[in-house]
């Protein structure tokens, strides 16, 4: 199965951003040990390329990288063997280069002209953020004029949104905070938890 359909088969993308290599390493441990299938190492994290280095020797993980911003990340994150790229932002030159080096990109849209930008630029799936600050009906009002694309809202999700998240035209979501911050020794609950939910909103 090629990233891009792995990603959207699996509706659910776990990010890990820690102040430090030792924290970030021990929640992607978590996360995997969780059983998910799809990991983002935000570049912000200490370490986040030897993070990523590591993971990607898991077999039947899809590793990427998150706060992506310029061409020079890309290239360092192809390197380790990450899958995707995913962005805070529209940047037509991080797009571009994502795209020649063969990875799945994943900008962050907020407004239609961004949407637009990224489309124009080649990006696979719009991620939408951030998302909790507009909400569902926002995504809907915001699909329709740009109809047959891929979306992954991230930011602020909750348990009880996930439903309404599908149902407004998601294909995957991007989740954070809600599975990590309260600490390694919840992760496995609450992965579980948002998996039941997504599992529930789709089937």
């Amino acid at each position: 199965m090629k990233t891009k359909e792995k990603l959207i088969s699996e509706k659910m993308m776990t990010l890990v951003r820690s102040n430090s290599q030792e924290e970030g390493d021990a929640l992607a441990q978590a996360l995997v040990d969780a059983g998910v299938k799809v990991i983002e190492i935000t570049l912000t994290t200490p370490g986040a390329l030897k993070i990523i280095k590591k993971l990607v020797k898991n077999k039947g993980l899809l590793v990427g990288a998150g706060t992506v911003r310029t061409v020079k990340d890309v290239k360092k994150v192809a390197e380790v063997g990450a899958s995707f790229i995913v962005s805070p932002d529209t940047n037509e030159d991080v797009i571009g280069a994502t795209k020649r080096l063969k990875l799945v990109s994943m900008p962050g849209v907020l407004t239609p002209s961004e949407v637009g930008i990224a489309l124009d630029s080649g990006a696979d799936i719009l991620k939408l953020f951030p998302a909790s600050s507009f909400g569902p009906s926002y995504l809907k009002s915001l699909r329709d004029p740009f109809p047959n694309n891929l979306w992954c809202p991230t930011g602020g999700l909750t348990l009880e949104s996930i439903p309404k998240w599908f149902e407004a035209g998601a294909d995957m979501v991007g989740l954070g905070g809600p599975i990590t911050k309260e600490g390694i020794g919840l992760v496995e609950k609450n992965v579980n938890a948002f998996r039941s939910a997504i599992n529930q909103a789709v089937r």
